[in-house]
C-alpha cells in the first residue's frame, strides 16, 4: 500500500463552519457536515464543552442550566452573551 492511496483528511476536506450552528437535529441551523468533524467553541477566551447553539455575529451561546429539562424532556438552555469563537480541532 502506497501513501497516495490513503485518504487525505485536511483542512480543505472541512466545510466552513457556518455562522450559527446548534447541536439539535431538528433545528434550521444544524449543519450534518460540520459535525463529522471535531469542533471547539471559545467563549470569552475559555474553551467551552457544553454549547449547544452558537452565533458568531450576535455573540452568544445557549448552553444547559443544570440538570433541568423543559417539558419535552429538552435540556433547558441559558443565552451567554460575550465573544464567541468557533474552531475546528
Amino acid at each position: 500500500m502506497t501513501e497516495a492511496s490513503q485518504p487525505d483528511i485536511s483542512a480543505d476536506a472541512r466545510p466552513p463552519l457556518p455562522d450559527r450552528l446548534s447541536i439539535d437535529a431538528r433545528s434550521p441551523h444544524h449543519v450534518r457536515a460540520v459535525f463529522e468533524h471535531d469542533i471547539g467553541i471559545r467563549f470569552n477566551d475559555k474553551d467551552r464543552t457544553d454549547v449547544e447553539e452558537y452565533c458568531i455575529s450576535e455573540g452568544w451561546v445557549r448552553v444547559p442550566a443544570g440538570k433541568t429539562l423543559d417539558r419535552k424532556g429538552q435540556p433547558l438552555l441559558i443565552k451567554l452573551k460575550g465573544k464567541v469563537e468557533a474552531f475546528y480541532r
